[in-house]
């Protein structure tokens, strides 16, 4: 496992893709689970589980 590589980039995208499916939650509720992928690969990169 490297952890030497920088996880600002994924901590960015994961506050992105968590501001976008609180908007897909208040305006389209049926579609809420289409950005779930982004919001738990992302966090998991972050804190380096994968």
């Amino acid at each position: 496992m490297d952890n030497s590589q920088p996880v600002g980039k994924y901590w960015i995208m994961f506050v992105i893709s968590s501001i976008v499916q609180i908007i897909f939650l208040i305006w389209i509720r049926e579609y809420f689970w289409i950005v779930l992928p982004f919001v738990l690969t992302t966090f998991s990169r972050a804190m380096r589980l994968i």
